[in-house]
Formats: structure tokens, sequence, C-alpha cells
């Protein structure tokens, strides 16, 4: 928990690897309650979910919510869409970039904000094999800098 009362529940890391991150966008989420207390569980996985557009409203698709353990006949769907909750000129927004730009809405993190589950969506581009090899190649330079650093600072 950090001083501005948010507590993170779960983080898409594939899309940091997957994807290039142009813009962040921060969105309520519509659940049940047995899905609120699994997510305070740590009982969540983003790793194939995505988001899209339809009818006006923004929902995400594949993000895995396992049922509450002693929620019995209150469960819902784990992989059920769920509605996002977004202002409608920023949904309208995000629908003309993606169908326009070939983008891609991912959500990249799930967390607690004030006691209210919100979705961080990441407006997103994805990563061809050259890139990704790129990537891991600043990442080891980096890596290797540090060390290097640590070692002669002993």
């Amino acid at each position: 928990m950090d001083k501005q009362g948010t507590k993170t529940a779960a983080v898409n890391r594939k899309a940091g690897h997957d994807y290039f991150i142009e813009a962040r966008y921060e969105a309520g989420i519509e659940l049940c309650g047995t899905e609120v207390k699994s997510i305070r569980q740590g009982a969540l996985n983003l790793k194939d979910a995505y988001c899209s557009v339809k009818d006006g409203e923004l929902y995400v698709y594949g993000m895995h919510i396992s049922p509450y353990e002693h929620g019995n006949i209150f469960n819902r769907d784990p992989i059920r869409p769920r509605r996002l909750l977004m202002h409608r000129r920023e949904i309208m927004k995000l629908y003309g970039t993606v169908k326009q730009g070939g983008l891609a809405l991912i959500p990249l993190s799930v967390y607690f904000k004030h006691s209210r589950v919100k979705v961080e969506v990441g407006l997103c581009r994805g990563k061809k094999l050259y890139d990704k090899r790129e990537s891991a190649a600043r990442r080891d330079a980096s890596r290797e800098m540090d060390r290097a650093i640590k070692s002669r600072n002993r």
C-alpha cells in the first residue's frame, strides 16, 4: 500500500514484453461481490486479456478471476466479459484511435484505489521479433553496466 491509498492486485508483465505502450488510461470495472473478494486474495490473471469496444461500451475479455471459495451460488463465470467504466467521449476517442492506427487496448494492471477496483488500460502497438530482441539487448546492457559500477565501488 503506497501513500495515495492504492494497492496493486495484478500486473500484466507480458504486455510490456509484447507491446509498446503509447498511452495509459484508468477505468473502473463492473464486478460482483465475490469477484472483489477473489481479487483481494490475489486470484486474478491478466495474461491473455484484451479490451474491445462493443455497442459504445468498453469490455475486457480473457481476464480470469478465480471463483471465491466461500462464494457457493454467488460465484460467476471466471472468464466472463466484464464492462469497464469510462466516460463515453473517452471510449469513442479510444475506439477511433484503435480502428485508425492499428493499435490494441490491453489491460496493464488491476489495483485498488480507495477500496474501488480500477483497471489500467494501455493503448499499445505490437512489437515485432526484432523489437523484442532489441529491448532484451538494451536491458542486458544496462544490467551489465550496473554490475560493473557496483563492483567498482566496492
